[in-house]
């Protein structure tokens, strides 16, 4: 795999659902001259490198799948990440990737050679590579947000991020401290709060959380799937559209959001006794307007004689502990960062440098924008998934992600017929896309509920959702169209 070799027809960057999918298209269409260069040591990509205590999806697991695999034996309505992990190996294995995986490999930098129309990719190996064409599938939740608080450098105890969580070091005993209370944290805590002496929760802002409707899927059902697949199509069909139902809240009619709020806040009073607590959790903004979670046990968890909510944020460490805003300093054995991930600014300078060795990172210093999440202007032959604004509020991604693959495979298969050397979307197509997306979500709870969130860039802009029902981006993705391209 050196640069004098023949270059790859694909290279696709990260062994997640996204990159397997990709590739099991490629396989489907006869495609077979291309590598996935994943930088872990095993595929799996979100669901391999979190592995912290409780972590699973808050997607029903019929639906949070491939639509061409169904899994009959699902476990539990959600699934946590370990089998999820294990159903992409299945996948993975069923239609042979091995053979195109290379696996503790990162991507140092992906440059365009516009003299040959091919990009020059450098590996941390040391091998670099010639490729006509890259699927970036290094996923939305892959950067972890380490924040930026005065004296974390300086903390002499144990201290990680939820996404690369210790699990040799025990916490049983332990004073531990939990800085942020997103989807991870009300996963990992309550789980926490059984084993340590004392838990400290960092509060910055409180989410709006509703009832989760897990249960246990039995055996009978699971040789109802087995026998009868079109049960489980159904079940995954009627997943489907229930979510894609909130779309009218988030997006058409805010004002039906009251109603889920009122679920809220009896979730919050059914979960909590104390009135002190119950306000402090109890968010200001609407909901919505951040990620809305699910947890049966993260309230009761809150309420244990370890456990210590703190509303007044973080304003830095020393080596002993934590000192909030209002100058109070919480000592503690471990810091536990719970603060998510960088989904506003996914790639570093230098990464990908495109036609005319234009910066991709320096391109989005305004915010990250693509034409349907997939294509950016000025980088031929570069597609992504998972890409700016194909993140959902109410749906699985998963479906996302498949749209997006059909409409690669589009693209690819229009060059090979019609043997254009680039495939670059014209900048006035993507700059009227991007106008719409954004038209669409200045009335959407996402922009007016109130509150800062990580769906949105520093400037304000909303990079992160799609703001519309998953059916009409799947219409717009279906068919490639070259008159959007340069070709």
């Amino acid at each position: 795999m050196s640069s004098a070799t023949a270059p790859l027809d694909v290279l696709i960057v990260g062994a997640g659902f996204g990159g397997l999918g990709a590739a099991i298209a490629l396989k489907k269409r006869g495609q077979h001259n291309f590598r996935i260069i994943e930088k872990e040591a095993d595929l799996g990509g979100t669901w391999l490198v979190n592995r912290y205590p409780g972590c699973g999806c808050d997607v029903a697991s019929h639906l949070y799948s491939y639509s061409f695999a169904p899994n009959p034996e699902w476990s539990r309505s959600f699934s946590g990440s370990e089998e999820i992990w294990r159903y992409l190996k299945r996948c993975a294995k069923q239609h042979e990737l091995d053979a195109h995986l290379q696996f503790g490999t990162a991507v140092e930098s992906l440059a365009f050679d516009q003299d040959n129309d091919v990009w020059r990719v450098d590996l941390d190996d040391g091998q670099s590579l010639v490729v006509r064409s890259v699927i970036l599938a290094t996923g939305a939740l892959s950067r972890p947000a380490v924040p930026n608080i005065d004296g974390l450098d300086t903390f002499q105890g144990h201290q990680f991020h939820s996404q690369s969580w210790d699990h040799g070091f025990p916490l049983e005993g332990k004073r531990v401290a939990v800085i942020g209370t997103g989807a991870s944290a009300i996963q990992f805590v309550p789980h926490v709060a059984q084993r340590a002496a004392h838990l400290s929760l960092f509060q910055r802002t409180p989410p709006w959380i509703l009832p989760k409707p897990d249960r246990k899927i039995s055996r009978f059902e699971h040789g109802l799937f087995r026998r009868l697949p079109w049960l489980q199509k159904l079940q995954r069909g009627l997943i489907y559209g229930t979510n894609e139902m909130r779309a009218i809240a988030f997006v058409y009619r805010p004002g039906v959001l009251r109603f889920f709020e009122w679920l809220a806040r009896r979730h919050i009073r059914r979960g909590i006794a104390d009135p002190a607590l119950r306000a402090t959790v109890t968010p200001d903004y609407r909901i919505g307007c951040k990620r809305v979670l699910i947890s049966n046990d993260y309230y009761p968890a809150l309420m244990r004689a370890n456990v210590d909510v703190i509303a007044q944020g973080v304003r830095s460490l020393d080596a002993t502990g934590v000192i909030a805003s209002d100058g109070s300093h919480t000592p503690c054995d471990v810091v536990v960062l719970g603060t998510g991930f960088n989904v506003t600014a996914p790639f570093d300078e230098g990464f990908v440098r495109g036609r005319d060795g234009l910066d991709l990172a320096s391109h989005w210093e305004a915010g990250p924008q693509a034409y349907l999440g997939t294509v950016v202007a000025g980088f031929p032959n570069l597609y992504m998934l998972a890409g700016p604004n194909t993140a959902l509020g109410h749906n699985s991604m998963i479906y996302m992600l498949e749209s997006q693959i059909e409409y690669v495979m589009g693209a690819l298969e229009h060059q090979r017929v019609s043997g254009a050397p680039r495939v670059e979307v014209r900048s006035d197509v993507q700059q009227r896309f991007n106008d719409k997306v954004q038209g669409a979500l200045a009335g959407s709870v996402w922009n007016t509920g109130g509150c800062t969130s990580w769906y949105k860039h520093a400037t304000g802009r909303n990079v992160a959702l799609w703001p519309d029902f998953t059916w009409r981006f799947r219409a717009r993705t279906r068919q490639f169209d070259p008159q959007d391209y340069q070709l």
